[in-house]
């Protein structure tokens, strides 16, 4: 009877071991995943810290060119309407010579 309750012991205990063998492998790779995850974490936040300024600037750059673009145009309005008037100044002097 005594054998019974000690083999039954000895199997309990491998049971137990092993089952603490694999928590300890899979505390093993939890803590390489969360080690995985802060980095990637600490990347991201680097990153983005910086988007809300960057498309700010972006923003205003843009605002910047378009501003520039609308008077680039009006002055090559300008320049066009001083071109037909050279132009249409010529056809009238060619007219009276």
């Amino acid at each position: 009877m005594v054998i019974i309750v000690v083999l039954i012991n000895i199997l309990i205990s491998l049971i137990l071991f092993y089952i603490a063998w694999q928590v300890w492998k899979l505390k093993h790779k939890l803590r390489i995943i969360a080690e995985r995850l802060n980095s990637y974490e600490r990347a991201t936040h680097t990153v983005l810290y910086t988007a809300p300024e960057n498309i700010y600037t972006g923003q205003q750059q843009i605002y910047n060119l378009r501003q520039k673009h609308q008077n680039l145009k009006l002055q090559i309005q300008q320049v066009r309407q001083i071109l037909n008037l050279i132009l249409l100044g010529r056809k009238i002097w060619q007219r009276y010579l």
